[in-house]
């Protein structure tokens, strides 16, 4: 058997010559890709917030409660209400902390959209998924909120910086005119399965830690699931958003929220039209009260329903 040396010797001489001109023009397509436009003006260093504190640029496969309050966001959320006090319709300016507005070209759309708007008020007891529309001005959206109670609403925005590609958020308040509503006296379920009912459906989740429960820090599969209150009729569940359900979770003091959309395996599959289930992660930092709000879509007809769980030390 040949030495390994003798081997490479009777190789043909590598070619440095052809490969200088590979590399140089592979590194000549790589800048000019960089410098193609992409229909934004705003760069990545927009979206970047110095020094400790700053809110990071979350991955959707790891979904995860987000401190949005305690955080320093690298985008600034203006609320304002147009036309007279009772008006129903709201003007939103995004901006980077740099004062460069955020027009539609400067997002990418997730989930069919390009600019969410989870809007709760100070009980937890109404909550809405909104989607405004760009305005007049660069960087002014327009939407319309109909609260269901006065007093001060949250509005938490959830968008996708098309220079960065990833999930980044902000928020900003407003006062609804009325009456605010009196103290949440929400029942906490005691057992591992929370369940609620909206007319003829039942809806459970059906947390997957162990011993049942949500634990503070630990990563939780939640199943969730919908029922006809009439034995075996079958479920009407309709995509929305190109998801067959949507959960958000909030804490009382509302320092932030959870966005949640099923697993990456249920997201193409159609449910069990019968006994349609759908799994989700959630890991949730902090122990304490929380609720979650269950987004789907029966029949045409969009339902919220909320689910009040503690979280375990």
């Amino acid at each position: 058997m040949p030495a390994c040396d003798e081997t490479s010797a009777k190789r043909p001489p590598l070619n440095w010559r052809g490969a200088g001109w590979i590399t140089g023009a592979a590194m000549a397509l790589y800048v000019a890709f960089r410098f193609l436009p992409t229909g934004t003006n705003l760069h990545h260093l927009d979206f970047r917030v110095d020094g400790n504190g700053g809110l990071e640029m979350c991955d959707p496969s790891r979904p995860q409660f987000i401190p949005v309050v305690a955080a320093r966001s690298p985008v600034l959320v203006k609320l304002e209400r147009s036309g007279k006090p009772e008006a129903n319709t709201l003007t939103l300016t995004l901006s980077t902390a740099g004062g460069k507005p955020i027009g539609p070209e400067d997002l990418l759309a997730v989930h069919t959209r390009k600019l969410h708007l989870l809007a709760v008020d100070e009980t937890l007891t109404d909550y809405q998924h909104l989607h405004p529309e760009p305005g007049e001005r660069a960087g002014e959206w327009r939407f319309t909120h109909f609260p269901a109670h006065g007093g001060v609403y949250r509005v938490f925005a959830d968008f996708t910086p098309a220079a960065t590609g990833r999930g980044l958020y902000a928020f900003s308040d407003y006062i609804a005119p009325g009456a605010a509503s009196g103290p949440v006296s929400a029942q906490i379920e005691t057992t591992p399965v929370l369940t609620a009912r909206r007319g003829d459906w039942e809806f459970t989740i059906v947390p997957g830690g162990a011993g049942g429960g949500i634990r503070a820090g630990q990563p939780t599969t939640l199943g969730f699931a919908v029922r006809a209150m009439k034995g075996g009729d079958p479920v009407p569940l309709e995509l929305v958003m190109d998801a067959y359900a949507h959960l958000v979770a909030f804490d009382v003091g509302r320092t932030g929220f959870a966005h949640l959309h099923p697993r990456s395996e249920d997201q193409g599959k159609v449910p069990d039209p019968r006994r349609p289930e759908l799994n989700f992660d959630l890991m949730i930092p902090q122990p304490g009260r929380y609720v979650i709000w269950a987004q789907v879509q029966l029949a045409g007809e969009p339902v919220f329903v909320p689910f009040w769980f503690e979280v375990k030390p």
